[in-house]
């Protein structure tokens, strides 16, 4: 299961978290994804899709 948003393929980011310190940790910045039954080629499917697509209006939902 891949944590990738099926619209605009927006996935993981990696990076370091950065204490007061200055100790650096590795971290990931995961995209908020929800499943949506959405239409896709005239039929409903149930695809992953970030909030933003969501907001958007990037989808068209399926009923």
């Amino acid at each position: 299961m891949s944590r990738c948003c099926d619209i605009c393929k927006k996935g993981l980011l990696y990076g370091k978290a950065v204490s007061h310190s200055n100790r650096k940790t590795n971290r990931i910045w995961v995209p908020n994804l929800q499943k949506v039954r959405a239409i896709v080629n005239g039929r409903p499917k149930t695809i992953k899709v970030c909030t933003t697509c969501l907001k958007s209006g990037r989808v068209q939902r399926a009923l």
